[in-house]
């Protein structure tokens, strides 16, 4: 998609590309057929810029056909750079302005117990968007609230626009910080498909508290020459690094 578009993100959608496979076939409770089916699971993308990622795991679901995947960032396309709420069938959110997913999946957390629907809220943040003030006064809100059924996985990468986060603003330690402001916090490899299923799980039974996700994860996994390149952060593959990545992947 991205080598097509000459535009987009690479670097970070690839290292959330595990955590969504297990979101979307193995944990969700959603219906493609029914997009807005009342008691379906949300999930909020927070870091909108790995839209790319969740267009795939949107079209292998069978949210719309997998052929309109080539039209991301074209023009009047429902798959823009970042995903754009009611363009597209299974986006719940309006998402890229970075620090505002965890405040939105919080909303949907607090609806779905004053409406008595059983969904589950997850959040996907990135740990650059961690800088934000807004996600901290989030984050003190869902535990205020005892927003047991929401969420939020941090794909680490340990990268951002502009240089590794431990340089432009160091967010560590995050396991203290979070449990500090309330949270019951898991630490995984955010590569290990069964790590992730396990975390997501165990979910279900946080005592009154929200769940962190600590998913420690590789900016360009899978692709040799992507993989901590802080280029491709934000860079399209030519058509010959498209074509070494997939074979690659």
């Amino acid at each position: 998609m991205i080598g097509t578009a000459e535009s987009g993100h690479p670097g970070g959608s690839l290292s959330a590309a595990d955590i969504i496979a297990v979101l979307y076939f193995s944990v969700l409770r959603h219906r493609p057929d029914d997009p807005w089916w009342s008691e379906r699971d949300r999930f909020v993308l927070s870091k909108g810029h790995g839209a790319p990622v969740l267009y795939a795991a949107l079209a292998r679901s069978g949210y719309f056909p997998s052929a309109q995947l080539a039209t991301l960032r074209k023009m009047g396309s429902p798959l823009q750079g970042h995903p754009e709420y009611g363009k597209l069938p299974g986006v719940e959110a309006s998402t890229g302005s970075l620090g505002q997913g965890i405040s939105l999946g919080a909303g949907m957390a607090l609806a779905g117990r004053l409406d008595r629907k059983p969904y589950r809220v997850y959040v996907l943040i990135g740990d650059g968007e961690a800088n934000e003030g807004q996600v901290w006064e989030a984050a003190a809100f869902s535990a205020h609230f005892k927003l047991d059924r929401l969420t939020v996985i941090l794909d680490c990468n340990r990268q951002q626009l502009d240089g590794w986060t431990r340089e432009i603003l160091d967010i560590e330690p995050l396991v203290d910080k979070w449990e500090a402001f309330g949270w019951r916090v898991l630490d995984i490899n955010g590569h290990d498909l069964e790590q992730i299923l396990s975390a997501l799980n165990a979910t279900e039974n946080s005592d009154g508290k929200p769940t962190l996700i600590l998913a420690r994860t590789t900016k360009g996994k899978g692709v040799s020459f992507m993989e901590n390149n802080i280029e491709f952060h934000g860079m399209a593959p030519t058509a010959e690094q498209t074509a070494a990545a997939l074979r690659e992947l």
